[in-house]
């Protein structure tokens, strides 16, 4: 896909494995179900899509179209930002926002989608990585894949999502370590180095080797696609198939972006 015509909406690829620039678009006004049903289609084909541009988008009208995706869960103990309830700040890089993950994959039904909104971006730094869960997957050894659609991999809340007094059940998830996304069919690889601590049933001594060579996947340059922010940009990318990591090269400057999170289902 590359233009919509009745609208001017236009796609360009970013790189071989994901990512897409879109442009032409509105989303204060301009969104009717065909462009929705064309971004929905952009961001499955994609697997992120950044729209340009969408700055001027007030809180009211960045959850508003963020519902469009699917019903919004706020963050499960970060605090939000004052009067929306639905969006959270993303402040500098730290220790977890750094590593390859996706977002809450310790909870029973993870996210299925983020929207991140560019409200100030340094001069220089903080862009974001992202990887293709897909490939990671796909180009696996046959005999290797065989074995990873067997296990299931046992995913931990963080000590401060614990210590905010979460609840138990949704603090340890286990998750199938190859994910069939509900909507493309297609499996992902479904594991990371900030939640993942072991395999069911296997210890974590005997789980680290194998873990740490299905991590090593999503670093493969030839998987990924640095974006490079811009004020009013609006991120989307889809958590069932895709993992991120930001660059921590910001060196302190200020760094503010709004997201909103869309629920997710049971990994199968």
């Amino acid at each position: 896909m590359s233009t919509l015509s009745a609208t001017g909406l236009r796609l360009e690829r970013q790189a071989g494995a994901l990512g897409a620039i879109v442009t032409g678009v509105d989303l204060a006004r301009d969104v009717d179900d065909g462009v929705f049903a064309w971004l929905h289609d952009a961001l499955l084909e994609n697997l992120v899509i950044c729209i340009r541009d969408q700055g001027h988008l007030t809180p009211e009208q960045q959850i508003e179209f963020s519902a469009r995706w699917g019903p919004l869960e706020p963050h499960p103990y970060v605090p939000p930002i004052d009067g929306y309830p639905e969006i959270m700040e993303v402040y500098d890089p730290n220790p977890i926002t750094v590593t390859w993950h996706a977002d809450f994959t310790y909870a029973k039904q993870p996210p299925a989608i983020s929207l991140l909104l560019a409200r100030i971006i340094p001069p220089v730094g903080g862009d974001t990585m992202f990887s293709n869960g897909y490939l990671a997957y796909e180009n696996l050894s046959p005999g290797l894949r065989e074995t990873l659609d067997g296990l299931r991999a046992v995913h931990y809340a963080t000590q401060l999502a614990i210590e905010k007094g979460m609840p138990e059940d949704e603090m340890v998830n286990a998750h199938p370590v190859a994910r069939t996304h509900p909507e493309t069919g297609r499996k992902a690889l479904f594991v990371n180095g900030n939640y993942t601590k072991h395999f069911e049933r296997w210890s974590e001594e005997d789980s680290q080797p194998l873990l740490d060579h299905l991590y090593r996947q999503f670093a493969r340059f030839e998987y990924t696609w640095r974006h490079r922010w811009q004020e009013g940009d609006l991120l989307i990318w889809d958590n069932r198939c895709a993992q991120h990591a930001v660059v921590g090269d910001t060196a302190g400057q200020k760094r503010s972006l709004h997201r909103t999170t869309i629920a997710g289902d049971v990994p199968r």
